[in-house]
């Protein structure tokens, strides 16, 4: 089977294409420099194009598409889920949503000497939160595994206080981790160096993920933003 990745949760735009039978993969992404912003409507489809070519594949190949539905950024889900969405219309190609937290946390179990008991995967929500969930380690990587903490969106704080409080051995992963790395340290986590690529989405995870998952309608893909857009946020302060 051919699976489709695509990822727009995150800063990064990411997408990927798998081919199980012959258990190769290829990924191209964009991942915008700090301080700029995100560029997922003017890349999305130039790394489709990219990574069907690269994959020497064409749409006829392709069996299905798996999209994060996050949580992530509101606008970024939009346009990868709406994205999604068409190209499994216009193709009639399976779509599955795959949680992008479950992903990456699913990607750091394919790296060695990773020991921990299980493995938080923690994205920056900014304004002083983070979106995360724990998954423990023998179960990470099947997919529909029912998280162990979370999904939530929550002060690195509260996460480090649960995290703590719960009696296992973590691996965090992550910007998020990466972030807030002395809350989470100071509770035992281990967390990669910043340039590890365990703290990136990688859309390849999605779609290992989505071999296991049942595909649905289109339109019964949505997104997972776990707390208000930013927007509306700012509305509601300004009203109060």
């Amino acid at each position: 089977m051919k699976v489709l990745g695509i990822d727009t949760a995150t800063r990064a735009t990411a997408v990927a294409l798998l081919d199980s039978d012959r258990d190769a993969a290829v990924e191209r992404r964009d991942d915008p420099p700090p301080g700029a912003r995100p560029r997922h409507t003017t890349r999305l489809m130039a790394l489709v194009v990219e990574v069907l070519q690269a994959a020497d594949a064409d749409w006829a190949g392709v069996d299905r598409i798996a999209v994060g539905v996050g949580p992530g950024t509101f606008t970024g889900l939009r346009i990868g889920i709406a994205t999604a969405q068409a190209l499994a219309r216009a193709r009639a190609i399976d779509l599955v949503g795959v949680s992008t937290l479950h992903s990456l946390a699913r990607g750091a179990r394919a790296a060695p000497a990773a020991p921990e008991d299980a493995v938080m995967a923690v994205i920056d929500a900014r304004r002083g939160e983070v979106f995360a969930a724990g998954w423990a380690a023998q179960d990470v990587t099947r997919p529909g595994a029912v998280p162990v903490l979370g999904p939530r969106a929550l002060a690195p704080d509260a996460l480090a206080e649960a995290m703590g409080s719960d009696g296992r051995s973590w691996l965090a992963i992550g910007d998020g981790a990466v972030e807030f790395r002395a809350a989470l340290e100071h509770v035992g986590a281990r967390i990669p160096e910043p340039d590890s690529e365990l703290n990136r989405v990688s859309a390849i995870e999605h779609c290992r993920l989505a071999l296991g998952l049942r595909p649905g309608p289109p339109d019964g893909i949505q997104p997972e933003y776990l707390r208000l857009p930013d927007a509306e946020i700012n509305l509601r302060t300004a009203r109060q």
